[in-house]
């Protein structure tokens, strides 16, 4: 197996998130480096820190050259980090070397590294958003769809009372839209520049240091920080949390529909079904199961990140380089378990047949509930209880139907088609669904 199954050539097209990957390569790196230096260039210019010619030139071959990753791989490992051969491999490729020097002018490493991260953030953090909207939409459909599809409510891995699959639909959905509300209100404190110069003191830039901190913004598109960020890594896990705990959620989804899709119960099909290397009749859910996957894996990868926060002093390679390790491999699960849920919601198929067979199972002791509550009008709470219990244990024990057992044993005057049909002791299940469907249509329901 490869180092990463995201990046491998067997199993990336089960990982692999084609569109993040090209976001988290050396040359997507490098190039927002170049731009991060450009627009540094920019900045000092207008601010009189070097001269505007020299600035003018470095931003233009910033936009045109093109640096080999793997000749800043010695560099690099002298380093620690791959800024200093960078910086000396575009002061070579300049047209005009009289400018190289005013090249990083007053920066420092992880100035470049970081906005170089923050600009590649905020286009995954536009991918994540989109991938979102059309899940939402998605779902929305379907739980509209759905709304009065009956099915078994399960707790704790037990038949429980009547719910739909609509209402079900929706808990997957509603904590998405607050996900995404999370998101729109990270994106200000994430997506700021990166400039502290050596210490974080913007020592070198003669006073001038939150001027040419804006302006580089302003070239970049990104937003200015209070005080350089070099040190404070909250932001950055803040997207980590998101990631996993959107992860999470998608695992949600996964582990209902793997456990509807079951043999036993066959409730909803979803997805592209996998075979079996031996048994012929095996129709594997591994949509299901990847989401599964990601969810669990989530968390690992966040506990790395956390360890990132604890920078010692003003600048800290071993927890900086943690970041390396865990924020990609996040990012990257977080974005493949939208991929994987939005195919599995577009493609997910109910049978309705199936869905109901749990309410005739066991002499329908699904109904338990409703009975109990109805003869509670009847007669004291506690009795009705205890006489429903004993039903439910008669018909258990003989197989025959609660409603026969309880009609036999109760004279009281009940709407029995009623207490037994599951629509109508599905609740608020179906207000539930087209609650969430108007929300993800951007209605106030």
């Amino acid at each position: 197996m490869a180092t990463s199954v995201f990046d491998s050539p067997m199993w990336g097209g089960q990982y692999r998130d084609p569109d993040l990957a090209q976001l988290f390569t050396d040359s997507a790196d490098l190039r927002a480096m170049l731009l991060a230096e450009g627009a540094l260039a920019l900045a000092q210019g207008d601010a009189g820190l070097i001269p505007k010619d020299a600035a003018t030139g470095i931003h233009r071959a910033a936009m045109t050259v093109a640096l080999d990753p793997a000749a800043l791989a010695a560099g690099t490992a002298a380093a620690g980090v791959p800024v200093p051969a960078f910086v000396a491999a575009f002061r070579k490729a300049l047209p005009d070397r009289s400018i190289g020097p005013w090249i990083h002018f007053g920066a420092t490493s992880q100035d470049i590294m970081d906005t170089s991260l923050v600009l590649r953030l905020r286009r995954v953090v536009e991918i994540y958003d989109e991938r979102l909207s059309a899940l939402i939409a998605t779902l929305g459909n379907l739980a509209e769809a759905e709304a009065e599809t009956v099915m078994a409510a399960r707790t704790r891995g037990q038949n429980a009372t009547p719910t739909t699959l609509g209402a079900r639909v929706a808990a997957w959905g509603m904590p998405l839209l607050r996900h995404r509300a999370r998101l729109a209100e990270l994106r200000p404190r994430l997506l700021v520049v990166s400039l502290g110069g050596a210490s974080g003191t913007l020592a070198a830039m003669d006073g001038k240091g939150p001027e040419v901190a804006a302006g580089m913004a302003k070239a970049l598109g990104l937003g200015v920080p209070d005080m350089p960020w070099h040190s404070a890594r909250d932001t950055l896990v803040e997207l980590g949390n998101w990631a996993a705990m959107l992860a999470g959620m998608l695992g949600k989804m996964g582990a209902d529909i793997l456990f509807q899709s079951q043999s036993d119960l066959a409730e909803l099909r979803a997805g592209a079904a996998g075979g079996s290397s031996t048994m012929p009749h095996k129709q594997n859910p591994v949509g299901a199961e990847l989401l599964v996957q990601l969810g669990r894996a989530a968390p690992a990868q966040l506990a790395g990140l956390h360890q990132a926060m604890i920078f010692e002093n003003e600048r800290d390679g071993a927890a900086w380089g943690q970041e390396w390790l865990t924020l990609p491999p996040l990012l990257t699960l977080a974005g493949r378990g939208l991929l994987s849920a939005q195919d599995l919601a577009s493609t997910l198929v109910p049978d309705r047949v199936a869905m109901t067979r749990p309410f005739a199972a066991h002499g329908g002791v699904m109904f338990a509930e409703a009975c109990s509550f109805a003869l509670a009008a009847h007669m004291p709470r506690p009795e009705a209880q205890a006489m429903v219990k004993t039903a439910c244990a008669t018909a258990l024990d003989t197989g025959r139907p609660l409603r026969e057992v309880l009609e036999a044993e109760c004279d009281a005057p009940l709407d029995w088609e009623a207490l037994f049909d599951p629509l109508k002791n599905a609740g608020e299940a179906p207000r539930f669904a087209r609650r969430f469907a108007a929300l993800a249509r951007g209605e106030d329901g």
